[in-house]
Formats: structure tokens, C-alpha cells, sequence
């Protein structure tokens, strides 16, 4: 290929991650490559984090947007939106499209993301049955709910919970329905979920927690939820947000190496050396990152390597929570819960739902829990990825920065 010819890179994916990247290339390389993003739904990149507030009448659509059409095209980026991949030819380096359509590439990115996880329960498929995940799921949602209808969460992770509350934000009676006997339970220790849901439900978010369901119930509309205990709850619709997988079906399909997602090395490379994969879809060194604070850093090491950088790596993420679940404050970062030798740190105000735990290990932080109050969380996160001695900080440091750095 001629030195002055542009390599042609095509993008599966059209979200968060994919933009992300663009907007590196666009600073790094930005007449390298000859660029195609061809995305499933029918928008371009919008922010899913809002996703919650826009159910909650909170947000616009407008407040969604990210980037127009007109930005795509003024960056020489191409962008075919409704346009689900249905195949990858490696062999004849195209990506095929639904419809039959070919792509031909040099190389190729995967930001597939990941796809709703749906219980295979009786009566999964009846209309009012449904999952939020992505824009269409919660312009659904805003159309089944009203005031008075009852609603069931299964799932009180993340989603479940921005869920539930954007649905009390309309007016339904809601009650989620948790297997683990506690509130995002990868997050949060048992004090911390105790917190969190206490706040809850003085915002009018009903709990079962500890609660396997076994079917819905209804004949062409859904009326509740059945437990394995034999309890039927009553509702007039059931979200299912009980978990995501990766997106990796096209990877496997093509013969590419999958495990929970699309495995790379530290390159962000496949077990393809042209093909790449970022975001909910990639999975590297064992972890599939469900945040979207890790897809931008792998973002920004693969736009580093396409524009020719070979010493850029992606090393891992530390995994971190930090936003507002169903309007209260809520960050977690490192180790929950403390090993032996460990030191803790606990702060609690029942009353104003604060709490706050602190792992500390050889005067290092690894761990923080805050619930209620996280002005301070950056500072924390900074010190657990940094690794940074303590030293004088330890003896204020439950108090936050401001008392810490003053001492």
C-alpha cells in the first residue's frame, strides 16, 4: 500500500466507546486512516450514563447527544447508523453487513458493547416484559409508565436501581427484586448497601431482597412476578436489569478468541494482530470492564497505537463507582472489604445516609467505600491508583481532603 493512501479502518460500534476513540484519532492521527464506524442503532453516540435521568423526566434527549452527524462528517469519519454487522471475512478483510453490504478494512475495531441479560422465565416475552439498557429500552419504559402502575425491578445492581428510581420518578409503584441479600453487592459492603437502601426507600423504592424469581405471570399482559418461595408480587410491568454480557458474537462467529468477552493483550489486539477491540466487549487479563471510565482509557491507548505509537499499553483499570445511584452518591474503588493485617477506617451518619469505610494496607489506601457524601472520591481514587504513601495523611484521612491536607 502506497505511503501517501490512507489504511482503511473500520469501527463496529457506534457508542460511547467508538466515539471516544474517534475523537483521539481525530487529535493523533487524524488523515491516517480512512474511517468507517458503522453502528446497530439508529443514532449516533449518546450518553447512556443519562439514561436513568431521561426515564426520571430529569433529561432530555437533547441532554443524551454527544456529538452530531455533522461532526462525523467534518472529521472525514463516515458513519452508517441501523446498520447491524452480521459478519467478519478475515480472510477477505470485509465486514459484512445485514443486508449484504461489504466493508473492506486494513484493520478493524470491535466496540460491540454488551447486550441486556433476559431470564429465561415463563413469560419473559410478553410486552410489558422489558430491559433497560440502551436508548429504545427506556423510550419503552417511558411509555408504559404512569402514574399508579406497579412496576418490578429484577436486578438491584446499578442499572436496576437508576431503573427503579426514574420509574418512582414517574409515579409507579415500584419493589425491586434482589437474589443477593443486599444492594450492589460487587460494590458495596453490608453497612454501605444498609445505607443506600435506607435512602431508597425514603425516596419510595419498595425492596425483596434475597428473592430467586421463577416466572411472570399473565396471559397476554404481564400481573407479577412469582418468588421461588411461592410469593406472587402484583405489577403491571417487570424490567429486567439483572446483569449485561459482552457483545462478543461476531468475534466468536469469525474464530477469534472469546471468553466472557473478546480476549486482547495489552495492544487492545485480538488473536488477530489487525483486529482490535475496546470497551464492554474486550476482555483483558481476565476483566470485562461494564464502566465506562475503563473504555475511555483503552480508547485512548488504542488511538495512541493506530497513529503509530508501539510503546502505548493498556496496563488494567482500577475498578470504580463513582455517581449517583437513583440521586444519591455512591463511589467504590478497590477492595471492599479488608484482608488480614488491614486497617479500617469507618464514618457513619445514619441519619443523612452517610457512610464511609477505608482499607488501608502497609500506609496505602486499597479500598473506599462512600455512600451519601463523595465530594472527596477523585481524591480517594487517586491515592488507591497511585498507590501514594500515606504518611501524615493517615491520621485524617476518614475526613477527607480537606482536613487530611490542612494537618
Amino acid at each position: 500500500m502506497s505511503e501517501m493512501q490512507p489504511e482503511r479502518l473500520v469501527i463496529v460500534g457506534a457508542g460511547m466507546a467508538s466515539l471516544k476513540l474517534l475523537e483521539e484519532l481525530a487529535a493523533a492521527a487524524p488523515r491516517r486512516y480512512d474511517v468507517t464506524v458503522v453502528g446497530a442503532e439508529p443514532t449516533p453516540a449518546y450518553n447512556r450514563v443519562l439514561l436513568s435521568s431521561l426515564l426520571a423526566g430529569e433529561a432530555s434527549d437533547e441532554d443524551l447527544r454527544l456529538r452530531g452527524r455533522d461532526w462525523y462528517a467534518a472529521h472525514g469519519f463516515r458513519l452508517l447508523t441501523g446498520a447491524p454487522a452480521q459478519a467478519i471475512d478475515r480472510a477477505g478483510k470485509r465486514l459484512i453487513l445485514r443486508g449484504g453490504r461489504a466493508l473492506a478494512f486494513d484493520k478493524l475495531v470491535l466496540a460491540t458493547g454488551s447486550e441486556a441479560i433476559r431470564l429465561p422465565l415463563p413469560g419473559a416475552d410478553l410486552p410489558q416484559t422489558l430491559t433497560f439498557r440502551d436508548l429504545y429500552d427506556a423510550t419503552r419504559l417511558r411509555a408504559l409508565a404512569a402514574p399508579g402502575r406497579r412496576a418490578l425491578v429484577i436486578g438491584g445492581g446499578l442499572l436496576g436501581l437508576e431503573a427503579a428510581y426514574g420509574l418512582v420518578r414517574r409515579g409507579c409503584s415500584v419493589t425491586v427484586v434482589h437474589l443477593a441479600d443486599r444492594l450492589m453487592e460487587r460494590q458495596l459492603d453490608e453497612r454501605g448497601a444498609a445505607t443506600l437502601r435506607r435512602t431508597l426507600e425514603a425516596k419510595g423504592v419498595g425492596f425483596a431482597l434475597s428473592a430467586s424469581s421463577v416466572a411472570i405471570t399473565g396471559d397476554a399482559q404481564v400481573t407479577g412476578l412469582e418468588l421461588a418461595t411461592g410469593e406472587r408480587l402484583p405489577a403491571d410491568l417487570v424490567v429486567m436489569a439483572c446483569g449485561v454480557r459482552a457483545n462478543a458474537g461476531l468475534a466468536k462467529a469469525a474464530g477469534l478468541r472469546v471468553n466472557r468477552g473478546i480476549t486482547v493483550d495489552d495492544r487492545l489486539a485480538t488473536s488477530d494482530p489487525d483486529i482490535f477491540a475496546l470497551g464492554e466487549c474486550a476482555e483483558h487479563r481476565g476483566d470485562v470492564y461494564g464502566l465506562v471510565a475503563p473504555a475511555y482509557e483503552q480508547a485512548r491507548t488504542l488511538a495512541r497505537r493506530l497513529a503509530g505509537d508501539d510503546s502505548a499499553t493498556y496496563a488494567g483499570s482500577v475498578l470504580s463507582t463513582n455517581l449517583k445511584v437513583s440521586g444519591v452518591g455512591v463511589f467504590s474503588a478497590g477492595a471492599i472489604e479488608p484482608e488480614d493485617g488491614d486497617e479500617t477506617m469507618v464514618l457513619a451518619d445514619p441519619g443523612h445516609g452517610h457512610y464511609r469505610k477505608l482499607i488501608v494496607r502497609d500506609d496505602r489506601l486499597k479500598g473506599a467505600i462512600l455512600v451519601g457524601e463523595t465530594s472527596d472520591a477523585l481524591w480517594y481514587l487517586d491515592l488507591i491508583t497511585t498507590a501514594t504513601p500515606l504518611g501524615p495523611l493517615r491520621e485524617d484521612l476518614a475526613f477527607g481532603r480537606g482536613f487530611a491536607m490542612a494537618a
